[in-house]
């Protein structure tokens, strides 16, 4: 539903604005000297891709990354109207920004690899004990900091099982906790060229159109201010807004996912129709959406793989589904439901066993992101018991194996030990555990790693070689050192990441070459020359940060950035301001939990809801659309 309003309004608008391009062409040009760029069947054909892509992103029919790569073929077969060759249209794909973002991704995995950022977040409990005030500000600084100096999606997938471990050892909602994780993280990627993609994404852009690429310290002191007012408003204004949307008493998993109507404990009687049947061959016959977690036998628990036990009377049996379902399949086979015995989480736990209930997150860019539990044959891959999904607030019990997993969905499972030690270790998931001794004191890795990334920074910001170059060592060395495994690099790398900037890099190119951009812009600065300069700068913040929330950082980058160049020549202002401006802005999505990925992967884990983060966003976002463009003229000029 919240798709389609926002598509809707986003057609509305669109139809508004065309219309006003036709009857504005022969009204007076903001500069007298110049003439109103025409709305030619070119820009027409651009305008129109522009607004599909944007539909296509908020509606997702298919994944990100394949309308992302479908864009360098329509501007091809349209090149009559986008005057784009094929050559250019190819050209995201070895685009420096491409390779850079790529690079980084693997640089990213080899600091996570060191334990550098697990051992950090491990003393924030120690400074900050139970005071949630503290714990707030303790994760958001550590996270900006760890954000400006390696991709900030990484630093969040790191944090996140520390800070829902760390809240329920002090009985404080994880709530509270991962939204100034969330937008300390894309506040801290502002620090430095490095610290988000749409930093690296937006220097190249700038480059072409305004010959200027960013240095990798250019903006910190601007990235630094704009940390600082998140920090202080997170810490102040921020945490009376933030909801506490997963209780911080519950400390039974089973109550915070609202199991109780939906595991039974039930006893086998002696004439039931089940005795001497294997539960393979029980549940083949029936097509009920229940599910046997565990059997108790003589005071030994068995859980999955269970399909091959005899059922046998007296044994007692956990069953998940839905009490009145559950109630009339027991009257039919001759089974007692012990309705009375509260199915707990210490009752399906077996220390001596390693049967444990835990939280199982789904880590960006993981394999199972679009796919249903069935199809990633995800129970048997991993042999574990699937008790509930939890997406944003909403918590799913039935017909789980087709749900479709995304970024963030937070997975309830029964696990043996075996299966909790190969699910630490898979990149694809995020879960809860302790930093052990053994990482603790992995010293040499740490020192290695930070060398490397140093390294990197150095190397760039001195231009002793390109950027690309410079990362592309530091990917070479992270596998030489051993802290990232060759097979690990197309598991580090993001490839929707890696497609939608392909697909987007030669889409900004059709918008520069057919005047699109100058069009746009003289159409915006018709509504808003009666304003000074600086308030079209706050105005063009604005509006990116809200596109941004509704698509994804680095689409608002290239398609806001040409416009932005154009407003400014035709201001006669300066360009690089108002590119500075849509950059800051690209990492400013606060409004909505699909515009940012690291947004995504705390939607689950927080319990939260859409509005939350327009509660909390909206008042951040109105300081940052004043501040920044403030700072912006005095550091730049306009």
């Amino acid at each position: 539903m919240k798709k389609l309003i926002f598509i809707t309004a986003l057609l509305a608008l669109t139809a508004v604005f065309l219309s006003t391009g036709f009857v504005g062409a022969a009204e007076t040009y903001p500069q007298a000297d110049l003439n109103p760029p025409l709305f030619t069947s070119h820009v027409a054909v651009v305008i129109f891709l522009i607004v599909l892509v944007l539909v296509l992103f908020i509606w997702e029919p298919l994944p990100i990354g394949i309308i992302a790569i479908s864009i360098p073929v329509i501007l091809i077969a349209l090149k009559s109207w986008t005057k784009v060759s094929a050559e250019q249209a190819l050209s995201g794909f070895s685009n420096n920004a491409t390779v850079t973002v790529m690079a980084m991704f693997v640089i990213s995995r080899g600091i996570q690899n060191s334990g550098a950022v697990e051992i950090l977040g491990s003393k924030i409990e120690a400074f900050s004990g139970n005071n949630k005030r503290k714990q707030i500000g303790s994760i958001t600084a550590l996270t900006g900091f760890m954000a400006s100096a390696i991709n900030n999606t990484p630093v969040v997938a790191a944090f996140i099982p520390m800070v829902t471990n760390l809240a329920r050892r002090t009985k404080i909602s994880p709530s509270k906790l991962l939204i100034p994780l969330s937008y300390s993280a894309m506040l801290g990627g502002t620090i430095t060229l490095f610290g988000t993609s749409t930093n690296i994404l937006a220097s190249e852009v700038s480059a072409r159109l305004i010959n200027h690429p960013f240095g990798v310290f250019e903006f910190t002191k601007l990235g630094i201010i704009a940390f600082l007012v998140g920090f202080i408003y997170l810490i102040t204004i921020g945490y009376y807004l933030i909801p506490e949307r997963i209780s911080a008493e519950d400390k039974d998993l089973l109550e915070g996912y609202e199991m109780d109507q939906f595991l039974t404990e039930v006893e086998i009687e002696k004439d039931s129709l089940l005795l001497g049947r294997s539960i393979g061959q029980v549940f083949k016959e029936i097509e009920l959406d229940i599910d046997i977690v565990q059997i108790t036998r003589e005071d030994e628990q068995f859980m999955e793989p269970l399909s091959v036990k005899t059922i046998r009377a007296g044994d007692h049996l956990v069953i998940k589904g839905e009490r009145k379902v559950l109630s009339d399949f027991a009257a039919e086979k001759g089974i007692k439901l012990l309705t009375e015995i509260r199915v707990s989480q210490n009752k399906l736990e077996d220390s001596l066993q390693g049967q444990k209930v835990v939280e199982l997150i789904v880590s960006d860019n993981s394999f199972v992101e679009g796919k249903t539990i069935n199809q990633v044959h995800f129970l048997e891959r991993y042999n574990a018991t699937l008790l509930a999904i939890r997406h944003g607030e909403k918590i799913r019990h039935n017909e789980l194996k087709n749900f479709t997993l995304r970024s963030g969905d937070v997975l309830l499972l029964l696990v043996t030990k075996s299966t909790l030690d190969r699910l630490e270790k898979n990149k694809n998931f995020m879960i809860e555990r302790e930093v052990s001794e053994e990482t603790v004191y992995q010293f040499a890795d740490i020192a290695t790693g930070l060398l490397i990334i140093g390294t990197v920074i150095v190397l760039a910001a001195l231009n002793l070689v390109s950027i690309a170059v410079a990362t592309l060592g530091g990917v070479v060395a992270m596998v030489a050192t051993s802290l990232v495994d060759p097979k690990e690099i197309y598991e580090a790398i993001n490839w929707e990441v890696f497609f939608l900037l392909a697909g987007l890099i030669p889409l900004g190119v059709a918008i520069e070459e057919t005047g699109t951009a100058e069009f746009i812009a003289y159409q915006l600065l018709r509504v808003t020359d009666i304003f000074p300069s600086l308030i079209i700068l706050s105005l063009f913040y604005l509006f990116t940060a809200v596109l941004t929330s509704v698509i994804s950082n680095n689409a608002s980058v290239v398609l806001m950035i040409p416009v932005a160049v154009g407003a400014a020549t035709q201001l006669g202002a300066n360009p690089f301001a108002f590119v500075l401006t849509v950059t800051f802005a690209s990492s400013s999505a606060f409004l909505s939990p699909i515009g940012y990925q690291t947004n995504l992967m705390i939607y689950g884990p927080g319990g939260y809801n859409f509005k939350d983060f327009i509660i909390v966003g909206t008042p951040l976002l109105i300081l940052l659309s004043i501040i920044i463009p403030f700072f912006i003229t005095l550091f730049w000029g306009i």
